[in-house]
């Protein structure tokens, strides 16, 4: 049998063991050539079956990370979609319905069609390490594991703990996937090998839902799918997002299966592949692809990471960087100072290590209070996230500039400045990159890596990977005010106040763009960052003679600054805004609102703050939330534009 892809051993005891090694290819995905040459190796089992089978990587990281998506985009055809799913789905039921026992050795990444084989194995073994994650992220593309995961998840773990995965796309580790009933154990990298043999030849019965869980499943299907369009339509419009209605439909009325589905129905194949929401979140997806290769081209990596400021920002970029693996030091002007950035940290690596406290503790131990600054001096990475003032930027960069390692990355998480009016402090101007993360640093995948006309090209390589390191977005943007998402937020937001000095209710001025698609509404979004700061910032892009909405104005005087204060355009009770109902929406109000913010876009493209509209987008969506099933604000109006 001549593979290019997958290899087939048999051992002593009448095990095949199944590595697939896509060629040519850093990780492992199923094209079509990869499905073919599995289907071949099952013929060569039918003739002479195995005691049992394994399917394991061959990749020194990661399983098998899904469909492969460079196919995928070329389907022109519902015909061709169709075409694509039923040779996963036939395959994978004829994997499923094997006499032999069947198993899939899981270490690193299992993701989509990846998760969908392994389910239609006997049983599942994950291997205890951080790299291992499990997760059907179909929806998060606009579309819907079609090769069983639909049919066969709910039959493993339960229709509310499947639909949570399916319909939200997040993933679990090896731990999580063993408590859910998703893996049969999870074992330790030193015995994967025997413990799969062992689980092989153990003749153990597959894992069987309770009687509870086979009703859900069955007689009371309705009442589950009932409740998760509830849930589903509190988070995402039907004519936004089609696929996580498909997913219920399919799993409530059609078995989980997409084939089964008339062309006809919202759900069908047809339907979902000629979506536009599809065709740009899969745009979406190679732009995030394209941030991730930021970073790539230097053998940079940080270990050592001082961080100066305590504060929320500073604060959480510490504890981000610990919970990574590296060593923090971070300095402020006393340690009471520095005390409450450690406890947030130590309540954020609780909720992260839930059931791991020996990882929670070691996070924390990484995270050292420095008010003296020793750190400085071996640290690889120096990240100054004091408070917005010039003079006493360029004097603490100075002084870090002195003490700090030649070869350290030495950065500004400022938001509002200028990098280059910081970097005229320096001796060596050359050597400063603004590293500009997002509030809250732990939920905001996009940081801006900012460089001046003077930025040398090593510094900028060694902050994007270090961006990386963290597992965030890095998108280089040209040291202009406000560089790219300040830039395009500052004009949304006071457009949206100006709605409000002309009398329309901040409601319905959330309301308005929350249909639109947005994730949150622009007034409760000011609210959350707070009015001083919008006002600081609209100053910074405008100048000091910017002339700020009245209703900003006056809640700043009266020391109303949103979410932190308890009061702004809302009241804030438990951390949430207590919004009066919404009156009718006018017409063209959110397309009033985004305006200004496509406009600053283009701007900003223009003027090179980003290398292109490609990247513009990319940086819009990821640092804004800015509503991704456009595809990006200059990708939708390019879209609308169209006849």
């Amino acid at each position: 049998m001549d593979l290019k892809h997958w290899t087939l051993e048999r051992d002593a005891d009448g095990l095949a063991w199944a590595t697939l090694n896509v060629a040519d290819a850093a990780t492992n995905t199923l094209g079509r050539a990869v499905l073919d040459e599995l289907g071949a190796l099952l013929d060569d089992l039918d003739r002479q079956p195995p005691t049992g089978l394994a399917i394991r990587s061959g990749k020194p990281a990661g399983f098998i990370a899904g469909a492969n998506i460079e196919e995928f985009t070329r389907i022109d055809s519902a015909e061709a979609a169709r075409t694509l799913v039923n040779r996963g789905w036939a395959l994978f039921n004829r994997l499923a319905a094997v006499t032999y026992p069947t198993l899939a050795l899981i270490r690193g990444h299992c993701m989509g069609g990846g998760l969908e084989l392994a389910l239609a194995c006997r049983y599942r073994l994950t291997v205890d390490e951080p790299g291992t994650r499990l997760s059907l992220p179909e929806v998060m593309l606009g579309i819907y594991p079609a090769w069983g995961g639909m049919l066969r998840l709910p039959r493993l773990i339960g229709p509310a703990a499947a639909l949570d995965l399916m319909l939200t796309g997040k993933s679990v580790d090896a731990l999580k996937a063993k408590r859910l009933g998703l893996a049969d154990d999870c074992v330790p990298p030193r015995v994967m090998d025997s413990a799969a043999r062992v689980v092989l030849l153990s003749g153990r019965s597959p894992r069987r839902l309770p009687f509870g869980q086979r009703l859900l499943n069955g007689p009371l299907k309705g009442v589950v799918a009932a409740r998760a369009r509830t849930t589903v339509a509190a988070k995402a419009r039907p004519e936004h997002y089609p696929a996580p209605y498909a997913i219920i439909d399919l799993w409530a009325n059609h078995g989980g299966n997409a084939l089964a589905a008339p062309a006809a129905s919202p759900s069908s194949l047809e339907a979902i592949f000629r979506s536009p929401t599809a065709k740009n979140l899969i745009r979406v997806f190679f732009l995030q692809e394209r941030l991730k290769g930021f970073g790539k081209d230097t053998d940079f990596r940080p270990q050592r990471v001082h961080v100066v400021g305590a504060g929320v920002m500073g604060g959480d970029i510490a504890a981000e960087c610990a919970l990574r693996g590296m060593v923090v030091t971070l300095q402020d002007q006393s340690a009471e100072r520095i005390a409450p950035a450690i406890a947030r940290a130590a309540k954020r690596f609780e909720r992260k290590f839930r059931g791991k406290r020996r990882e929670a503790r070691f996070a924390l131990d990484r995270l050292i209070p420095d008010p003296a600054g020793h750190g400085v001096a071996r640290a690889d990475v120096i990240i100054e996230a004091i408070f917005e003032n010039l003079e006493a930027k360029r004097t603490l960069l100075a002084d870090l500039e002195r003490r700090a390692r030649p070869d350290a990355v030495l950065a500004s998480n400022t938001s509002s400045l200028r990098i280059g009016d910081i970097a005229t402090a320096l001796r060596e101007p050359a050597r400063l990159v603004g590293i500009h993360f997002f509030n809250p640093v732990a939920m905001m995948p996009l940081v801006e890596v900012v460089r001046t006309g003077h930025t040398a090209d090593a510094p900028l390589r060694c902050a994007a990977a270090f961006v990386r390191a963290l597992d965030k977005l890095p998108l280089p943007v040209r040291d202009e005010p406000g560089f790219l998402v300040n830039a395009v937020l500052g004009p949304y937001m006071y457009e949206a106040l100006r709605c409000v000095d002309e009398g329309i209710a901040p409601a319905t001025v959330d309301a308005a763009l929350t249909a639109f698609g947005m994730p949150m509404g622009p007034i409760e979004l000011v609210d959350t960052v707070g009015l001083d700061i919008a006002v600081a910032a609209g100053t910074a892009l405008a100048g000091a003679d910017a002339v700020l909405p009245r209703t900003l104005a006056d809640k700043v005087a009266a020391g109303w600054l949103g979410r932190k204060s308890g009061q702004g355009f809302y009241l804030w009770q438990n951390g949430k805004a207590q919004k009066s109902a919404p009156g009718p929406l006018p017409d063209g109000l959110a397309e009033r609102i985004v305006l200004p913010l496509r406009q600053a876009v283009q701007a900003c493209v223009d003027k090179g703050v980003v290398a292109d509209a490609d990247l513009a987008d990319a940086g819009v969506i990821f640092g804004t939330g800015f509503a991704p099933f456009t595809g990006g604000p200059l990708h939708d109006l390019a879209s609308r534009a169209r006849p």
